[in-house]
């Protein structure tokens, strides 16, 4: 390195946090090829994560000017306290920037989307495992020198376009970097990859200012179509939410009324009414929680419901614009499913259904044609078949094994509500909550029920106390915590050792 001079100039430091699939490194390489096409020297380093949501990849991006013969020095990582931009392309990466100390209120200037993409732990969690990402957003304020923020992803998705581009556009608007509009929309242009789309994205990007993160209001819950006598009798049934029910659970039934129509159909959410109603009648303060988990529970998932969705041409229509489809591309998607001998005979009528699960020789031979891994095309016509024939089972679901069986778990719980409205309405309310323990199907379906049945189990311990209601939350709460069950059965020991103690 004889006659090089290195040079002490600082350079412009930027790091990039994205998952896979989100276009982070094209991103860093625009703003290398933008920077050497505007004379400064710039190299991109990256830090692959563990998995799609396990942590995202960091690309580090630094830009200097070149000054004579001096050879800059740049780093290969990014340093907490000394970085200048971050760009997230989701909300919990951006967290994960403010834990990892890069950004800081006098230096940074923080570009990130607002959209989630569940993290594995959200996904396994057998509760509600969503984090909040209110204060995510709140950190991301006071944390950085100026902010950007906004749903990058649904603008992208809006032009037909990568969360890349957004991204880009909302940095070149941040000021952070000494250069024009025209030299960022000239680098995407170059790149020559789906230009107009990006140049859309890009620009909604631009636009894009910092939002606060809203919670999505509700479905309407309106129900179109039908013949006129479906739509007179669901008429009746609207009608009838105004007399039987109090005024704070009326706009929950009618979303119960339209899962169910969806799920089933009008004599079904007939009966739904009844069950909500008869709780109501018994306590007016059960009605709104009462309205919300009956209808969870009535539109259990099964198989039949499962091919329903995926065969629905709006889930088709939001794989394509998800995945970024253009007109002119053809869409392949691939089901991957296991189904299990349980589930076969709960699609089968009641009476067979037992039957085969009883013989040892019938479950045996289900098992060998049916039990193990399959890939559906449902884009080709005989994969699309094979759910389409399912999903149209949905007029006999009321006859099968898994209905049967899904109704008297129903009226065993509802019958147990109703029992303990009158001696503790607290804990009765407690106890439609429980119903969050159970959900889909298949292993996770008994896993649950099991854990409801434990928590449930656990009612003569209660018997009696003051601190019922509490009680039983807590353990509903433990049996969430964890798929094994450890912290549900801590909280039963203790429970146990306070009762006898009593």
């Amino acid at each position: 390195m004889d006659g090089v001079n290195l040079s002490g100039d600082r350079p412009i430091t930027l790091a990039i946090l994205a998952m896979g699939g989100q276009g982070g490194g094209v991103l860093a390489d625009w703003v290398v090829a933008m920077a050497e096409r505007e004379g400064w020297v710039a190299q991109t380093t990256s830090v692959p994560g563990v998995a799609q949501r396990t942590g995202a990849t960091i690309y580090y991006v630094e830009l200097i000017r070149p000054r004579g013969n001096s050879l800059p020095v740049l780093s290969l990582m990014p340093v907490p306290g000394d970085v200048d931009v971050v760009v997230a392309a989701e909300l919990m990466e951006a967290g994960r920037a403010i834990q990892r100390g890069l950004v800081t209120p006098e230096r940074t200037v923080m570009v990130a989307s607002t959209h989630r993409a569940l993290t594995v732990p959200e996904k396994a969690s057998p509760g509600d495992g969503t984090i909040d990402g209110r204060p995510v957003l709140e950190a991301m304020r006071f944390a950085s020198r100026k902010l950007i923020a906004a749903d990058m992803q649904a603008l992208a998705e809006a032009n037909g376009s990568v969360i890349s581009a957004s991204l880009f556009g909302a940095l070149a608007s941040s000021g952070a970097l000494p250069f024009s509009r025209d030299a960022f929309e000239t680098t995407i242009r170059e790149g020559g990859v789906g230009v107009t789309a990006s140049l859309a994205a890009f620009d909604a990007g631009f636009k894009a200012e910092v939002r606060t993160a809203e919670v999505p209001a509700p479905a309407s819950g309106a129900i179109l179509g039908g013949t006129a006598a479906e739509r007179a009798r669901l008429a009746s049934l609207l009608e009838r939410i105004e007399k039987d029910f109090p005024a704070e659970a009326r706009d929950m039934v009618r979303h119960g009324i339209a899962r169910l129509v969806d799920y089933q159909d009008l004599d079904y959410a007939a009966e739904y009414l009844d069950h909500v109603a008869r709780l109501a009648a018994l306590e007016p303060s059960l009605a709104a929680e009462a309205a919300r988990q009956v209808a969870v529970a009535m539109a259990y998932d099964d198989v039949i419901r499962v091919a329903d969705l995926k065969t629905r041409s709006a889930r088709l229509a939001r794989v394509r614009r998800e995945v970024g489809v253009r007109e002119d591309q053809v869409l392949d998607a691939t089901e991957f499913m296991h189904p299990r001998v349980a589930e076969i005979c709960g699609t089968l009528p009641a009476r067979w259904g037992k039957r085969v699960e009883r013989s040892p020789v019938l479950s045996g031979l289900l098992k060998g044609w049916f039990e193990k891994p399959r890939r559906v095309r449902t884009t080709r016509l005989w994969g699309f078949l094979q759910l389409y024939i399912v999903a149209g089972m949905r007029p006999w679901r009321r006859k099968l094994l898994r209905h049967e069986r899904e109704a008297d778990f129903l009226r065993n719980w509802l019958d147990l509500v109703a029992s303990e409205s009158s001696r503790d309405p607290a804990l009765a309310l407690e106890l439609l909550r429980c119903r969050r323990l159970v959900k889909g199907y298949s292993d996770t379906h008994a896993r649950g029920e099991s854990k409801f049945a434990r928590v449930t189990g656990a009612l003569p311990l209660l018997a009696g106390r003051e601190d019922a209601a509490a009680w039983l939350r807590r353990l509903r709460e433990a049996a969430l915590a964890d798929e094994a069950g450890k912290a549900l059965d801590g909280a039963l020991a203790t429970l146990a050792t306070l009762e006898t103690a009593a």
